[in-house]
């Protein structure tokens, strides 16, 4: 009893309170190791379950085809035959999910609708890389971009390659500083598409 009593003193003795903005930097590489891609995972469990935890470990919802339910408990992850379960939608509200997990997005063939809604990682980087992949340009109908506070003009213009948009919702996002232009190059990208602003 002794020696763990001390022991524990030498270990309280040892620590010391990180400097302040500790928790801040500590917050910011929990959420990097969250983002990091495992490819080997991805060809083990396939890329909807791969990219299912990545979103639910960062505290995303995901909606499968077929269900109406979102899962968002991640120990709750359904189990059963690998492909069965394909996500649909995506909902990313307040989640900590940044540019370098977007590879996880790279095998989904089904996502129809994804939320950004108040996502402090979601930057220009984010919305280009989400354009670019192939499967997406075919299968997003729906983008939802809400208090994204790193998203500019040029990040909203990088999604008219998603050619089979229908719609796109915009609210409380400073850093739009030219709306109407933005709006306009969408438009002409994209005629069918419904845009929906709540800017200043």
């Amino acid at each position: 009893m002794t020696t763990l009593l001390t022991t524990a003193h030498s270990v309280s003795a040892l620590w010391k309170a990180p400097p302040l903005g500790g928790s801040r930097q500590f917050w910011g590489w929990l959420n990097a190791v969250f983002n990091k891609v495992d490819y080997e995972r991805i060809k083990t469990v396939g890329p909807d379950r791969a990219a299912s935890e990545w979103l639910l470990r960062c505290g995303a919802k995901v909606r499968y085809q077929g269900f109406d339910r979102w899962q968002q408990d991640y120990n709750g992850l359904p189990t059963g035959p690998l492909g069965r379960y394909k996500i649909q939608a995506i909902d990313a509200t307040e989640s900590c999910i940044m540019y370098r997990g977007f590879d996880h997005l790279d095998g989904l063939k089904h996502l129809e609708e994804i939320k950004f809604n108040r996502c402090m990682y979601i930057e220009d980087t984010c919305m280009e890389r989400l354009s670019q992949i192939e499967n997406l340009q075919a299968s997003l109908r729906r983008v939802e971009l809400v208090s994204c506070g790193n998203v500019t003009d040029k990040g909203i213009i990088f999604l008219h390659h998603l050619r089979n948009l229908e719609h796109l919702f915009l609210s409380d996002l400073p850093g739009i500083k030219e709306k109407e232009k933005t709006v306009e190059r969408l438009q002409t990208a994209l005629p069918k598409l419904a845009i929906e602003l709540d800017l200043p």
